[in-house]
């Protein structure tokens, strides 16, 4: 009996100890799981979380602990880890960070009402490459950007062109700081393509492009010679038709490119209108019709494309002056303000364009000046432009021309669309671009030789204008 008894009461501690044993796991487990779902909760985001994104291709955010992708193609995962916040508050304010990815800076603005430890984003590639915030290239405005440096131009050299005249061969003439062939426009509003040539070609097949205009119209028809060069395979299917070489002194030129059944051409005019010689007087003296179209212009009828300018010539010292020198008729005005007789020969101009041009048939554009970079001087007072082997930089503002005023009021007037090649502004930068002593050769050289800073060198700032002409031509087919 006191042996049964005895283990009896040992049955029972034992069973009292496991039943409070395991009363407890179950009390410190419950606690320890409400603490932990607690806890966990503020990694995800609830409906009141608030997540904002300024970033452009798309991001997505998920949760560390949500590896789950969008099966959209080959996303880029960046995990960016914070530290939980020190106040007790529950909440958290992320500022702006930056990171690095592939050499691109990315932006993001990240803001999260909850307590964030970790976020993982997801980075998805847009629509061809292109961000959102780009435009169309045919909504784009090209002539806002910037110049930058490239490495991959110029896109021919002077060894691979044989259309650059002397005035314009800088290379060839002995200059050795070539940065300026570098220099690529990069519009800041869309993404253009580059200039290709080929393309080019293929959309002047059995096609006339004509330049009409000055030398600086000269300067970039042989741009555009160049350039369309650099696709021939056999350099003996372009030729000039009368078989003329390149000079300042004969104006007019057709270039065939035989594979493509296509002229490239150029005419010279100063002024698109008339110059002529009137008896004043006794004397007989220069004048300038400003009712009449060049001699010329009958030779312009039938192109396909038309790329006009004038400008440079206007700020001649007969032309500031017009004293004498403006005619209409037989009239020869004793004094004529150069602003007026401007906007008389653009309307004589575009009066010659709505009655001898089938829109259908020819696409017009217009050119609108260079600038030149004469400093200490004009060109003909000790003026130079030698010191400079940059562009300006960003901080400095283009000044806006009344020639191109003028223009503007005259093209809304037309009948015939005519398309505005603007590149004043941008080439306003380019003051490191133009000739300077290097227009001629070196043993041409006189020790006061006059410098050029209104032309520009090749390859350079022209090839910018005809990549212009290219996209509108590419996108307005």
């Amino acid at each position: 009996m006191e042996r049964q008894r005895s283990f009896s009461v040992k049955s029972t501690r034992v069973l009292a100890f496991i039943i409070t044993t395991i009363s407890s796991a179950i009390v410190f487990f419950t606690f320890f799981s409400s603490s932990l779902i607690k806890s966990n909760s503020s990694l995800y985001p609830t409906p009141d979380s608030n997540f904002q994104i300024d970033l452009s291709p798309i991001a997505a955010i998920s949760a560390v602990s949500d590896s789950s992708v969008s099966p959209q193609a080959s996303p880029i995962l960046i995990s960016t880890h914070f530290n939980s916040p020190e106040n007790t508050s529950g909440s958290s304010k992320i500022s702006v960070f930056e990171q690095k990815i592939r050499g691109e800076s990315l932006v993001k603005e990240v803001r999260e009402t909850a307590n964030l430890t970790s976020i993982k984003v997801i980075e998805l590639p847009s629509n061809n490459g292109e961000e959102k915030t780009k435009k169309r290239i045919e909504e784009c405005d090209v002539t806002k950007g910037k110049w930058v440096y490239d490495s991959d131009y110029p896109l021919y050299t002077n060894a691979s062109c044989p259309f650059i005249d002397e005035g314009f061969g800088c290379q060839s003439n002995g200059r050795l700081d070539l940065n300026y062939m570098n220099w690529r426009w990069e519009p800041q509003d869309c993404d253009a393509p580059r200039f290709n040539a080929t393309k080019m070609l293929e959309m002047i097949r059995g096609k006339r492009l004509v330049f009409v205009g000055d030398s600086i119209n000269r300067n970039q028809w042989e741009s555009m010679l160049c350039l369309l060069f650099q696709a021939v395979k056999d350099p003996k299917r372009v030729y000039e038709t009368h078989n003329r070489r390149i000079t300042k002194e004969k104006g007019n030129y057709s270039f065939r490119f035989v594979d493509y059944k296509c002229t490239v051409e150029f005419y010279v005019t100063h002024f698109l209108v008339r110059e002529g010689r009137a008896r004043i007087g006794k004397k007989r003296r220069e004048t300038l019709r400003i009712d009449a179209m060049d001699r010329t212009s009958s030779r312009w009828k039938g192109a396909n494309i038309l790329v006009f300018n004038t400008a440079h010539w206007w700020s001649h010292y007969k032309t500031k002056s017009g004293v004498n020198y403006y005619q209409e008729g037989d009239q020869i005005h004793p004094k004529l303000d150069v602003s007026t007789a401007f906007k008389k020969a653009l309307q004589t101009w575009s009066s010659w364009v709505d009655k001898n041009v089938d829109p259908k048939k020819t696409r017009v554009f217009f050119r609108t000046a260079a600038p030149s970079h004469f400093s200490g001087g004009e060109w003909n007072s000790g003026g130079h432009c030698r010191e400079a082997n940059m562009p300006l930089n960003q901080t400095f503002k283009p000044s806006y021309s009344s020639k191109k005023s003028i223009v503007e009021e005259v093209l809304k007037q037309m009948r015939t669309p005519v398309t505005l090649l603007n590149v004043s502004g941008l080439s306003q930068y380019r003051i490191d671009a133009h000739p300077s002593i290097y227009g001629t050769k070196p043993e041409n050289r006189r020790s006061k030789a006059v410098q050029d800073c209104s032309h520009w060198c090749l390859p350079g700032v022209p090839d910018t204008w005809n990549h212009f002409l290219y996209l509108h031509l590419l996108h307005k087919r």
